[in-house]
């Protein structure tokens, strides 16, 4: 079977993001494996929370900020990871 991935750019920027989506989803599945229930708790949003949901919301939070930091500030996106990982830790910390 030949796979055509010609309709998009396979840059290693992309790979690496896709590839780190893949591992963090290969991840979550073990750590739930390994401790079942996802360990839930009411957070500063006062709904009830598990890590898969703490992880959505981290990878929607960082979609919009690098979204947001390519509409108002540009194409170099290194300071939007950093602030999308920032985030991410914040989420898994405080939600």
């Amino acid at each position: 079977m030949n796979f055509d991935l010609t309709w998009m750019a396979w840059t290693w920027p992309t790979a690496a993001f896709f590839g780190t989506i893949l591992l963090l989803l290969c991840g979550m599945a073990a750590w739930e494996y390994v401790s079942p229930g996802g360990s839930p708790r009411v957070g500063v949003l006062r709904f009830e929370t598990t890590r898969g949901d703490r992880l959505f919301l981290s990878l929607l939070g960082s979609a919009f900020i690098h979204l947001a930091w390519l509409g108002l500030v540009g194409p170099n996106l290194w300071w939007a990871l950093a602030l999308s990982v920032v985030y991410a830790v914040g989420v898994f910390r405080y939600v």
